[in-house]
């Protein structure tokens, strides 16, 4: 067996980092740009509109199954993802360019999101070949991405770097929820439901053109750098997938993923089930949750950018267990909402908006901070495969969310929120076993 350059890492240090100052402001931003760019794909087609268009209006009215045919999409890309995410990270290891990789994911995701134009009533599987498609690409495209994090910020600034991309896709999210929303879909579904279809098929081709006008400057201003590195030895695309080597390689990175999988099996769990949860459980209107959603859009983009500033001053590490301890009072709050509305005299709408705004400032946070440490564990010269283990780790948590609605069958949705501060909690302890690296990110 090979037994190229390798520099497996102790528990004891963090690997080093050679960028001593910031890249340009301008290609910062342009970084910055594509999470403007992709939020739009994941927000309308994945989480909001097109998910529920998909399981009214193109699944048949008579059918047996409804929201499995959409589950069978997602979870198919997810494992897709999970695959190929340590495949494409250990490409740019090797030297495959990342912005070759990105236009790639990018216009596969977009070009494919067109297609959805021609998805009808009853194109069931149709519909579910192409959100495979466009999923599994949007999904590896977030992960190559992030790969540039090390490239430009330093451990100093690589927090609110990462901040600042997160949050401001927040940004991308409204502009684009109000575009599909309020400009393109007006129709009465009731009474013009022939008109209310096209507008959503003609939606999916504005999110694709949003998606590639907003990511031009990604491409335009962000830096291709080559490796300056010995030159690996070519390992077989099954060998990123060894993931008992890449443990050995990096183990402090791989004690973080542990944490990193069970407190975002947390988040996701409220990303995934939140509009069951307040629609069945608090009784809250479809108006409720997109008023609910454009202000956490702007508490997301806070946080993001208010926890990357603290993170320059203590450490990537704390700034986690901060946001988890604001994500423990938020689900403990939901899970003793009735009583908390009682006692302060308020309905229930206006307590989960407060709880809301409290886990919107955690929501970027978290998965921004998530990043940066990622880029700070891993070796220099693995920063592909370092952001495509995080990619799979994200999908596993993804997975493991998937419990919630285990739980709330088998016994109640107020129960199953024990179980998202479950994942809090071990992800929590787990995180304290990973190397303190507050001095390190002030270097």
């Amino acid at each position: 067996m090979s037994t190229e350059n390798r520099t497996p890492h102790t528990a004891d240090a963090p690997p080093p980092r050679g960028r001593t100052e910031n890249a340009p402001k301008r290609e910062i931003f342009g970084w910055a740009m594509y999470d403007i760019a992709n939020q739009a794909y994941t927000t309308i087609v994945i989480s909001f509109v097109y998910s529920a268009f998909f399981v009214a209006y193109i699944v048949p009215e008579d059918s047996a199954w409804r929201d499995a045919y959409w589950s069978i999409a997602i979870i198919g890309s997810t494992l897709m993802a999970m695959v190929l995410s340590p495949i494409v990270g250990q490409w740019i290891d090797q030297g495959k360019s990342k912005k070759v990789l990105l236009g790639w994911s990018t216009a596969i995701c977009a070009s494919f999101t067109c297609l959805l134009y021609f998805v009808g009533p009853g194109d069931i599987w149709w519909g579910i070949a192409i959100i495979l498609i466009t999923n599994t690409a949007w999904m590896l495209g977030e992960a190559i991405m992030s790969a540039f994090l090390p490239e430009l910020a330093t451990r100093k600034s690589m927090g609110f770097v990462s901040g600042l991309g997160w949050g401001l896709g927040y940004i991308g999210g409204f502009i684009s929820m109000v575009m599909v929303s309020v400009v393109i879909i007006s129709a009465d579904p009731g009474t013009d439901t022939e008109r209310y279809i096209a507008q959503h098929q003609w939606a999916m081709i504005a999110i694709s053109i949003y998606f590639v006008l907003v990511a031009i400057p990604t491409f335009l201003l962000v830096k291709h750098r080559p490796r300056i590195a010995p030159k690996q030895v070519r390992r077989p695309w099954y060998e990123s997938l060894n993931f008992v080597r890449q443990r050995l390689d990096q183990p402090m990175l791989f004690k973080f993923f542990w944490a990193f999988l069970f407190y975002m099996a947390g988040v996701q769990a409220v990303i995934k089930f939140i509009g069951i949860y307040t629609t069945g459980e608090l009784g809250l209107t479809q108006q409720d949750l997109v008023a609910v959603f454009l202000a956490t859009q702007f508490s997301a983009l806070f946080g993001a950018i208010a926890f990357g500033v603290v993170e320059r001053f203590i450490g990537a590490r704390k700034v986690l267990f901060s946001v988890i301890g604001i994500w423990l009072l938020a689900i403990g709050g939901m899970y003793g909402i009735h009583d908390l509305a009682a006692w302060l005299g308020w309905s229930l709408r206006d307590v989960f908006l407060i709880i809301a705004l409290l886990a919107g400032t955690g929501i970027g946070s978290i998965q921004a901070s998530s990043r940066s440490l990622v880029g700070l564990l891993a070796s220099p010269e693995r920063d592909g495969s370092a952001f495509g283990l995080w990619g799979v780790f994200n999908r596993m948590a993804m997975l493991l969310a998937a419990m919630f609605g285990v739980v709330a069958d088998l016994f109640s949705r107020q129960d199953a929120l024990l179980l998202v501060i479950g994942f809090f909690v071990i992800g929590g302890i787990l995180l304290a076993r990973v190397k303190d690296l507050s001095k390190a990110s002030r270097d």
